[in-house]
């Protein structure tokens, strides 16, 4: 990597448009990705087997849809803790989260991050912020790039009470620290103008091998209904393997303390195993372009009772003649949507 600046702190309309380098690359493992598979429930074989990977044309384990959440996490833990730092890691939210993908993370990637802050919008004492992260393989052809936006609260005095009790209750090697950054392999490195390139056009994709072809699906096509339990134990599960720490998915008082009746499943948990619900029609993992989600709702989850999330999908639109659809998702949780949008571009054989 060239040298370059270290990020530092700045207001957030400074950093608009503003380009970050992780420093160091993001070596995707096999058993990582086995692991993150099941975390999300995502069973097709090709995230587990690599003969079933080579029958869909790679040369190892495709990643899940949602695998690069992983990456995200960190990224963000690394841009709040060092660059964003007028904002409080424990008042962040989700609201949005887009991946589009070019080709499927596979085992034995070395992947490039690239971050830019797209855009901050103030609304009171809230900030909502976009961030963009591409991700690179070692040839620098783009293999996904994933926003996320975040709302943010800046200005508000935290209760000093309640920091001492989520601290007791928060996973060590996770809080930040002033400096902690400071020479991380994680940490990011701020681009000078003229070393943020264009990126390279992406390589031709892979024929893809769906159950479902251009052939037989139609405008209001429905998917089948399906149903997936959740439990406190997978929750603890996606905390770990995903590196999304909030206590609120594991602590029934940090739940309480930001004003949640119990335990509440991670968004992007809900939005993996939705993935799968997806996968498992199409018949292909690889066949996904484009997948995007607005949160509108949470999962309560009791100590010693699953909940379960009903899915639910329909065909927008087809184009034959491209070999594309459009599919709608939906996710419900005791009677309510947990997503305001969820939109999937997927190919089809």
């Amino acid at each position: 990597m060239p040298e370059t600046a270290e990020a530092t702190e700045a207001t957030a309309a400074e950093l608009v448009g503003r380009h970050f380098r992780v420093r160091d690359h993001y070596d995707v493992g096999r058993e990582k990705i086995r692991e993150f598979a099941r975390a999300v429930r995502n069973e097709h074989p090709a995230h587990h087997r690599e003969d079933d990977a080579a029958g869909l044309g790679y040369g190892g384990l495709l990643a899940s849809p949602t695998f690069a959440s992983v990456i995200g996490a960190a990224t963000t833990r690394s841009l709040i803790g060092s660059v964003l730092t007028e904002y409080d890691v424990s008042q962040i939210l989700q609201t949005d989260q887009v991946f589009e993908y070019y080709r499927p993370i596979l085992a034995e990637d070395r992947l490039g991050v690239d971050v830019v802050v797209e855009n901050i919008r103030s609304f009171g004492d809230n900030d909502f912020i976009t961030v963009k992260v591409t991700l690179t393989d070692a040839d620098v052809l783009p293999v996904l790039v994933s926003t996320t936006t975040i709302v943010a609260r800046k200005g508000v005095e935290i209760d000093p009470a309640m920091v001492e009790t989520v601290s007791g209750v928060v996973m060590h090697g996770h809080v930040v620290q002033p400096g902690e950054f400071d020479g991380d392999p994680t940490g990011l490195v701020l681009l000078a103008p003229e070393e943020v390139a264009d990126p390279a056009a992406p390589a031709a994709p892979q024929p893809v091998h769906t159950i479902p072809t251009a052939a037989t699906v139609t405008a209001g096509t429905e998917l089948p209904a399906a149903s997936v339990p959740v439990t406190r134990g997978d929750l603890v599960n996606y905390a770990g393997v995903s590196g999304d720490p909030n206590p609120i998915h594991f602590s029934d008082t940090a739940a309480t303390l930001v004003g949640l009746p119990t335990v509440v499943a991670h968004g992007m948990l809900t939005m993996g195993l939705t993935a799968g619900y997806l996968v498992d029609w199409l018949g292909d993992p690889s066949a996904l372009g484009k997948f995007s989600v607005r949160f509108s709702g949470f999962v309560p989850v009791e100590p010693t009772a699953p909940t379960i999330i009903e899915f639910t999908g329909k065909v927008k639109s087809v184009d034959a003649a491209r070999g594309a659809a459009t599919v709608v998702l939906g996710a419900t949780s005791e009677g309510k949507k947990l997503f305001g949008r969820a939109i999937a571009e997927v190919r089809l054989s």
